[in-house]
């Protein structure tokens, strides 16, 4: 099955009624068929952004426990990668999450992410490309 990124902007969107893009994500997400992949600081900043309620806090995590996720695992290897992205573009500046995301993309093979975030407009992965945002390009 073929995966894509999920940034926390639409996640966050998903589980919060009052985001400005709830309604296009959720009508977005259900005709989606491939894989949401995203990382632990992705999840960390939705929570972090959910913390309005502990209820949607565990609204989201209980769709995670339910598969809705892959979460392949960052370790310690990689943290020179995420100084270079962050130097690189520390004019944006990219958070830990998006440089998470775009190791994601160099490791699993993923040219695409869905994002409201315009800077994957900018960033590229270790192979030149930018990921394709086939959120913000469908709007």
């Amino acid at each position: 099955m073929k995966k894509c990124l999920i940034d926390a902007g639409p996640l966050i969107a998903l589980f919060d009624k009052d985001d400005r893009y709830h309604k296009a994500i959720t009508a977005f997400l259900p005709g989606f068929k491939e894989r949401l992949v995203t990382s632990w600081a992705v999840i960390t900043e939705t929570l972090h952004m959910l913390d309005f309620n502990i209820q949607v806090q565990l609204d989201f995590l209980r769709w995670i426990e339910r598969d809705a996720l892959e979460i392949p695992i960052l370790t310690k290897s990689h943290i020179t990668r995420i100084i270079e992205l962050t130097t690189q573009y520390a004019d944006l500046p990219m958070d830990f999450a998006d440089a998470t995301l775009l190791i994601l993309s160099d490791s699993e093979h993923i040219d695409c992410i869905i994002s409201i975030d315009s800077d994957f407009y900018v960033y590229r992965n270790i192979r030149k490309k930018q990921l394709r945002n086939i959120f913000l390009d469908q709007s």
